[in-house]
């Protein structure tokens, strides 16, 4: 009987957090209201240079994010005039929970439950109310490093770890890979695959329908890259070169 009791309450404490997290996901994306996307920066190398780097960041670093959610808004003709709001907030001064290394159902669920549970307690004493998304961006020197480990945004919880670079000629396609995780966080699947993680026609296709095909002049946010042929795809320069593309708009609730 005490077996009984004990799965049963389990399975209603699992029922009561998804039903919660999916009313929060809900009304996140009902575009009644900006959203507010709060940055906490993290300097995830330790090195002076990356600290200097982070102390002068500011909302306006972040501004080609919000024209490009303003812009991408009003193309499917959603009704808000400003779908975003992006806010720096105060330096974090602990690593993000690692992910798990393997496929282990369990320990990605603990690992989920863990990161949601850092994410709050972290900024638990940072200035106002709550955001509706938290970007952990973890900043490396370029000078030292020529690749950041992946990121990852999280549909439950609303949390994305951004890794970037800290440097002043990298921040567009920072922002570019911000957006791609925020995204992520508001429901948005990735829209690339294969080996080499090349854009999937046609729904990582910024233009699936142009004639000839290739080259493509811009991605799909989702699709990470701009198709150049079909095995060859670069990095947009900035988000301008970015599209949110029909597949990504149905899952943010921007079609219906």
């Amino acid at each position: 009987m005490f077996e009984l009791l004990r799965k049963f309450a389990l399975m209603m404490t699992l029922f009561v957090v998804g039903m919660g997290t999916y009313l929060t996901m809900q009304n996140t994306t009902d575009w009644r209201e900006p959203l507010w996307v709060q940055i906490y920066p993290i300097n995830g190398d330790g090195l002076d240079s990356t600290d200097r780097y982070i102390k002068k960041l500011d909302a306006d670093d972040f501004k080609a994010i919000e024209a490009f959610m303003q812009r991408e808004a009003g193309r499917y003709r959603v009704k808000i005039k400003r779908p975003i709001k992006m806010v720096v907030g105060r330096e974090i001064f602990e690593q993000p929970p690692v992910p798990p290394k393997t496929a282990n159902p369990l320990k990605i669920i603990y690992w989920s439950l863990h990161l949601r549970w850092w994410a709050k307690n972290i900024t638990s004493n940072q200035a106002g109310p709550d955001p509706d998304v938290r970007l952990f961006l973890v900043y490396f020197d370029p000078e030292m490093r020529s690749t950041v480990p992946h990121s990852l945004g999280l549909q439950k919880g609303l949390i994305g770890i951004v890794n970037v670079f800290s440097a002043a000629e990298q921040t567009q396609t920072n922002n570019f890979v911000v957006a791609h995780e925020m995204l992520h966080t508001l429901g948005a699947t990735d829209k690339y695959g294969g080996p080499f993680h090349l854009p999937v026609y046609p729904d990582g296709y910024a233009d699936p329908e142009k004639m000839p095909l290739y080259p493509q002049t811009s991605a799909e946010i989702m699709g990470g890259r701009i198709a150049l042929s079909e095995s060859n795809a670069t990095i947009p320069a900035s988000l301008k070169q970015a599209v949110v593309g029909a597949a990504t708009a149905l899952e943010i609730r921007w079609l219906k």
